[in-house]
């Protein structure tokens, strides 16, 4: 009866082995930018910036926009049901953000 005791407290010891975790280190880097857009009247967008509106997305229509100390233009647009938003520089160049 002692060895058998003896032998399910060794086995039992064993299962707490693989029951430690081993902690997981997050290396992955979340990078925040913040970048002060202020709105702007849809009239005072560049003409290249609305030439590219239509041009892209003819089917669009814009809500708002935005702009920033770069001259960098933020676009709310409505494209049937789905709305999107879309950047621009002062060119009318599509930027990826």
């Amino acid at each position: 009866m002692k060895k058998l005791i003896l032998v399910v407290a060794v086995i039992l010891g064993s299962f707490s082995i693989f029951a430690t975790s081993t902690p997981i280190i997050n290396t992955e880097k979340i990078i925040f930018s913040q970048e002060d857009f202020k709105e702007i009247k849809k009239e005072e967008l560049p003409e290249a910036v609305k030439t590219a509106l239509k041009t892209s997305y003819p089917d669009a229509t814009l809500d708002r926009a935005y702009v920033n100390a770069n001259k960098e233009y933020r676009l709310d647009i409505t494209v049937i049901d789905q709305k999107a938003t879309v950047y621009a520089d002062a060119n009318g160049n599509w930027i990826k953000k």
